[in-house]
């Protein structure tokens, strides 16, 4: 997606890929991005980026996204995709095989991360979970892991994609901190027998 949208904003990829990696380590928004960029007013540009942009492909699928999901299936977890997009992305996913009990996108829940409002709609499409039963991941510690938090949930910090490697430590907020997906089933396996006392 960043790709597209560097080309359709007229910028090289490494200049849109280092202002992004600035915006992080600042502790910025990606909105900032286009601040960097001179960009006045980005939202002009994003019908555009979505044209270009078109549909999730299996390439914009981590390799052990779909295994890690069966993973957690097979060992009786109860799965829930949930992200900042457009209502759209649910069919696309859904497309590509990704399957969960559960799949929202913040344009269809009618608010976005990290408002915690966002999250106790999660709670609730996932049937009034108890937040402590939920391992909430996510790659981005001011996104995904503070607010699941606060929230009451055991957030996991996947350290990966830009703010996964540029983000700093979540101040022991997060739960586990995985540097790989296909960690989860067994880390979460694990914490479940320690819980339950063995």
């Amino acid at each position: 997606m960043w790709s597209t949208w560097a080309d359709e904003l007229g910028v090289s990829r490494l200049t849109l890929m280092a202002a992004l990696g600035g915006a992080i380590a600042t502790g910025g928004d990606h909105q900032e991005v286009f601040a960097l960029l001179g960009v006045r007013d980005w939202a002009v540009a994003e019908p555009a980026v979505q044209r270009a942009y078109g549909r999730f492909a299996p390439g914009d699928l981590y390799p052990d996204a779909l295994p890690t999901l069966d993973a957690l299936r097979a060992a009786g977890f109860r799965v829930a995709i949930m992200g900042n997009q457009p209502a759209s992305r649910e069919a696309e996913l859904r497309a590509l095989g990704v399957k969960a009990e559960v799949m929202a996108m913040s344009d269809q829940m009618g608010v976005g991360k990290p408002d915690p409002a966002f999250f106790a709609a999660a709670l609730r499409l996932m049937g009034d979970a108890p937040p402590g039963r939920v391992a909430y991941v996510g790659d981005r510690v001011d996104n995904d892991v503070v607010p699941a938090a606060e929230a009451g949930m055991r957030a996991v910090w996947l350290r990966r994609g830009p703010w996964g490697i540029l983000q700093a430590d979540t101040d022991g907020r997060a739960a586990l901190v995985l540097d790989r997906l296909a960690d989860l089933p067994g880390a979460l396996v694990r914490s479940r027998a320690e819980r339950r006392g063995g």
